[in-house]
């Protein structure tokens, strides 16, 4: 029996279209849930390089804050490779919209929904080439909110909306905020989907920052204390957990692309043994 707050949370807005192409085809074998964690969420990049090293492709992916950020984009069909090259050459600049005349945020979303729109070439969540699902947060109710159909820059502003620094995202006739206030690291939803092998990425970290000095640290280290017993317990549900060795890098600091990739290719070249067997095992079970 479904669990009746997680229906009617998506069914409020209007999401859950179980009937789509995208997930009516079949129970998905391999889930890829990519975990919150701001900056450090350029390490999910480095992972998927590894699993596309290894010949792993996920039927599902799952993502929360900065793991819709990356998992839009390899559901849209990039590779961990074009990943990279996309992540070195955006600038701040092109993610970052001041809002104008509000005291409800200082960032206004748009231009990240710009963005992500213009590298899916426009086309909506149930259009991309693998299924996936974008974690938000209902800022009234501080219930979960799967984004599965319609615009996929939304999608992915709204679940990237940090409360105090992002404008709330209007869908549905819900405004939402951050996935990670409600789901940092999505396992649940990939299990509820029928996923039979789950592969979970945690790129949160302790908090790092002693002496936050501006409003976004404080933020952004906030998140990271609130986020890590829920990810804790989400991580457990997983058939494979990686953590890569990001805790030396803040949240907050988003100079450290190629080495938080660099970290996250290393951690998805050590899982890639774990990873085989989980699916050899999933594969017996089915038979």
């Amino acid at each position: 029996m479904l669990n009746r707050r997680y229906f009617s949370t998506v069914m409020a807005a209007g999401l859950a279209s179980l009937g789509t192409a995208s997930f009516a085809q079949q129970r998905p074998k391999l889930a890829l849930v990519l975990g919150a964690g701001s900056a450090r969420g350029f390490a999910h990049i480095g992972i998927i390089k590894a699993l596309d090293a290894a010949g792993i492709k996920p039927d599902l992916i799952v993502g929360a804050s900065a793991g819709s950020v990356i998992g839009v984009f390899y559901a849209a069909g990039y590779t961990g490779l074009q990943m990279e090259e996309v992540a070195m050459k955006v600038r701040d600049a092109d993610v970052i919209d001041a809002a104008a005349n509000t005291k409800r945020g200082l960032v206004g979303g748009e231009a990240l929904q710009k963005l992500i729109n213009n590298f899916v070439k426009d086309k909506p969540l149930e259009a991309l080439k693998t299924p996936f699902i974008a974690m938000a947060t209902n800022l009234k109710t501080g219930d979960p909110v799967q984004l599965r159909i319609g615009d996929a820059g939304q999608a992915v502003r709204a679940s990237s909306s940090m409360p105090g620094v992002f404008l709330p995202t209007m869908i549905g006739g819900m405004e939402l905020v951050d996935g990670a206030i409600s789901s940092p690291l999505p396992v649940s939803v990939a299990r509820q989907m029928g996923a039979e092998t789950i592969i979970a990425i945690d790129v949160g970290a302790a908090p790092q920052n002693a002496h936050a000095a501006g409003i976004y640290e404080i933020v952004m280290q906030s998140f990271e204390i609130m986020g890590q017993s829920i990810s804790r317990l989400e991580g457990q549900k997983a058939d494979v957990l990686i953590k890569p060795n990001v805790g030396g890098f803040s949240g907050s600091d988003f100079s450290n692309r190629a080495q938080l990739i660099a970290a996250g290719f290393t951690a998805g070249q050590r899982a890639i043994e774990q990873i085989k067997l989980a699916q050899n095992s999933s594969y017996k079970k089915r038979k």
